[in-house]
């Protein structure tokens, strides 16, 4: 028997990478035509951030918070299972991270934002305008067909970075908190893409710490 050291990440995947991404092409087929409320969603949310009050910010909140669920029962429970029985116990965290953001919208210290902020804010929501427009673009550029795109509200790394740029804005105190399964998703992801030698590895781990560096100046 090879020693635990001879193995590499590759050696850990239960699929292929034609498998993963034929998943999302299956996926969006789906749910189509979801796609056009989630992006729908998206706008609202971009202009909420743009033009921010406690009010649109708590909205803002709760609208994660569903699709967070949402996420974790389309994607992850019915979807990724199929290939990757460790899906059905993201499924759950993914749950915890939008019962929290449901609870931060409804009873947690949102503020409204220091009028100085205003260059983080533009900030974040232009890394929140990548997540919706730009991540879906990375399929077809890779040369993968344009219906395997990931998808904001969808699938789950998009999500994942989208809440990452709406919480480096937030005036929630929160916020550190509810940045940590995000993370943790990215981390996985970025793993995986790895295990897989896929080109757009990077992508994801690029954003999510531009995100981290957004959210330092608003401690200060």
């Amino acid at each position: 028997m090879s020693e635990w050291w001879t193995y590499s990440l590759s050696d850990l995947l239960l699929f292929s990478p034609r498998v993963y991404y034929r998943l999302f092409e299956l996926h969006n087929h789906e749910l189509w035509p979801a796609h056009l409320l989630s992006v729908a969603v998206g706008l609202a949310i971009l202009y909420a951030l743009l033009r921010p009050t406690i009010r649109r910010l708590r909205l803002v909140l709760a609208a994660f918070g569903v699709i967070w669920i949402w996420v974790a029962f389309a994607f992850f429970w019915q979807r990724y299972a199929t290939i990757n029985w460790a899906a059905v116990y993201v499924a759950p965290v993914f749950v915890v991270q939008g019962v929290m953001l449901l609870g931060t919208a409804a009873f947690g210290p949102v503020t409204s934002a220091a009028p100085e902020a205003k260059l983080i804010r533009f900030s974040g929501a232009a890394l929140f305008a990548l997540a919706l427009f730009a991540y879906p673009v990375i399929a077809p550029f890779m040369g993968r067909t344009s219906s395997a795109a990931e998808v904001f509200g969808i699938a789950p790394d998009p999500t994942s970075l989208a809440t990452l740029a709406v919480l480096a804005i937030s005036p929630s105190r929160l916020r550190w908190l509810l940045m940590v399964i995000p993370l943790a998703w990215i981390a996985i992801s970025t793993l995986t893409l790895l295990a897989m030698d896929a080109p757009e590895v990077w992508i994801a781990p690029v954003l999510a710490i531009t995100t981290l560096v957004v959210s330092r100046p608003r401690d200060r």
